[in-house]
């Protein structure tokens, strides 16, 4: 069995997020697929996996409801185990920056974002701009730890509602005339992010197209990026080549490495790097091992 993994969004407006729900529901369960889907009034978000045939039959079958007929999806190698479950859930927002009554929706998407820019056009701008150009990071903190474009602005958000806060600072103001490109894993966040970038006074905002998945998908680590990428599935990273870089240090020993160990306390969210070696002495891995 060749598996794969399919991370897919739309924004578009949903007039009945519960019918949808319970229709991909029911598709996911026919197919033999597992994953995380959010529905919103906003549209779609989601990563699934399981057989490449089944995967393409979900996608057939996604797009033939209208409001999703221009869905685009990211593959990526799975393992056929990636997701214990199937969850699909309504939501207030796709993404929760918690700004769902200032988010307009336009027929192509969230209204004021920033420039959509594929992975080759990405290049283009960095060589016609040089070193003017900004990469800012859109995802939590703890996830640029093992992997990011190299010499990116990385935020001190902890949640991605953070990021409003982080805008409003004033700690990045001084970017606000230059060409800042937003990133994330698939997306989707930055749809929303280079908006809110635009309207609190970032003169020239862009955006991947298809995200860090697209980019990696177009130059493997022959680019820009650096590292791995933290994925939200039982993978927990991927790498788009055996040469990637190991960015992330253990907080231990000081070794690189790319694993992230869950805080013991039920009630923290914090994710602390430690290495393989440190992992076997530490009780905060003990239920958290990474492959």
């Amino acid at each position: 069995m060749i598996a794969k993994v399919l991370s897919f969004y739309r924004f578009t407006e949903v007039t009945d997020p519960e019918a949808v729900r319970l229709w991909q529901r029911e598709l996911c369960r026919r197919l033999g697929l597992g994953g995380r889907i959010i529905v919103s009034v906003q549209g779609i978000n989601g990563t699934v996996g399981g057989e490449v045939g089944a995967l393409k039959q979900y996608l057939k079958a996604t797009r033939e409801l209208p409001v999703l007929a221009g869905l685009e999806g990211a593959w990526t190698d799975g393992t056929g185990n990636d997701f214990p479950r199937l969850s699909v859930k309504v939501r207030p927002e796709l993404v929760t920056f918690g700004v769902a009554p200032t988010i307009s929706l336009t027929a192509d998407g969230v209204a004021g974002t920033g420039v959509h820019l594929s992975p080759a056009e990405v290049h283009d701008l960095v060589d016609a701009r040089g070193e003017d150009v900004v990469f800012f990071d859109g995802r939590n903190a703890w996830e640029a730890e093992v992997g990011r474009f190299s010499g990116a602005v990385v935020t001190g958000a902890e949640t991605t509602a953070d990021f409003v806060t982080e805008l409003e600072s004033g700690a990045y103001d001084a970017l606000k005339d230059r060409p800042v490109v937003t990133y994330c894993t698939g997306g989707i966040r930055c749809e929303v992010l280079s908006s809110l970038m635009a309207d609190r006074g970032f003169s020239e905002v862009y955006q991947i197209q298809g995200g860090i998945l697209a980019y990696g998908a177009a130059y493997g680590d022959d680019g820009l990026w650096e590292g791995a990428v933290r994925v939200f599935d039982d993978r927990e990273i991927i790498t788009f080549s055996d040469r990637a870089a190991t960015i992330g240090e253990c907080v231990r020993c000081g070794n690189g490495t790319s694993r992230h160990a869950d805080c013991p306390t039920p009630q923290c969210k914090a994710r602390t790097l430690l290495c393989t070696a440190c992992t076997q002495t530490d009780p905060r891995c003990a239920q958290h091992q990474q492959p």
